[in-house]
């Protein structure tokens, strides 16, 4: 029987909180419905990874310390860990509901992996913070606290460095899990940063591009299929603009070109292509950037926008 290839699947954060929504378990759960319905069907061909995005979940618990004197405050690096538990059973639920509404017998195991992501402590990232995180504060609220701070058009924010990430730690387990048929559910958040300090790891402040980290991690298992769901059909062309063109099937050397035109800004498509450019570079496999409705059709070459090699 022929190996099934491996897919990982970055999810954004509108997997579990759309845009308007307040947050609860409720519709979080009810968001995950399709999107692990769709993983069920494809595990059935496929070997899947699950990535997954958790700022809303992250700016939530920030919140809520926030809003808190009377226990001890937690470093980013813990609440980071914190949200990775928290959808990854969120995930792993919805997924074992997805398993029983499939009529045939499936035997299927999936596990959360708290997962670290080594970055570069001379990263310029940390020279330069520009990930805004957690509630916004006046004037006399941003008083004594001991973030670097930045303003926003709601007001003062915090601010954390956004380095690149370098190496996931657990690739080794999560190569292992996948060849005994695991769907594992890790780097959530693009993943705790740890610089490596006298051979140990050590946990900074910082946030690192879930995408990105999701691409070296697909690199690492030499996965067969990277994609990339979130809340639009794919990458495009002059965004807003009468001549706006989505892109489908493109080269490498013609996506290279677009990006030095600026066509993809930081703060949004930017990060999906650069980690989907970085994979189809390394491997030569294919990387495709889609809507969370459109996974199965993109992985059949119907729908998003594919970088080829």
């Amino acid at each position: 029987m022929a190996e099934k290839p491996i897919i990982l699947v970055a999810f954004g954060g509108n997997a579990l909180i759309q845009s308007g929504q307040e947050g609860t378990a409720e519709e979080q759960f009810e968001n995950l419905k399709l999107t692990m319905r769709q993983m069920a069907k494809l595990s059935q061909e496929y070997k899947i990874v699950i990535t997954h995005g958790n700022g809303p979940q992250v700016g939530n618990l920030l919140l809520q310390q926030e809003s808190c004197d009377e226990v001890p405050k937690m470093p980013l690096e813990i609440i980071g860990a914190m949200t990775q538990g928290q959808i990854g059973y969120m995930i792993e639920s919805s997924l074992d509901t997805a398993f029983m509404e499939i009529k045939e017998s499936v035997d299927q195991h999936f596990v959360t992996l708290i997962t670290y992501v080594v970055v570069d402590e001379n990263d310029p990232g940390f020279q330069n913070p520009t990930k805004p995180i957690g509630p916004f504060y006046t004037e006399e609220q941003a008083k004594g606290l001991p973030y670097r701070l930045t303003k926003t058009d709601k007001g003062l924010r915090r601010v954390v460095a956004s380095p690149k990430p370098v190496a996931i730690v657990e690739r080794r387990e999560i190569k292992k899990l996948i060849e005994m048929d695991f769907i594992v559910i890790c780097c959530g958040g693009g993943g705790i940063p740890v610089i490596r300090k006298n051979r140990k790891f050590r946990g900074v402040e910082a946030v690192i591009d879930k995408d990105l980290a999701s691409s070296i991690l697909a690199q690492e298992i030499k996965a067969d299929i990277f994609v990339i769901a979130s809340d639009v059909k794919g990458a495009a062309i002059n965004w807003g603009q009468s001549d706006q063109k989505m892109l489908r099937r493109t080269p490498l050397a013609e996506m290279e070109k677009y990006v030095k035109e600026g066509q993809f800004p930081a703060g949004s498509m930017g990060p999906k292509v650069e980690a989907v450019m970085q994979f189809a570079k390394a491997t030569g496999n294919r990387g495709v950037i889609c809507q969370l409705d459109d996974i199965e059709k993109a992985i059949t070459g119907e729908a998003g926008t594919e970088i080829t090699d």
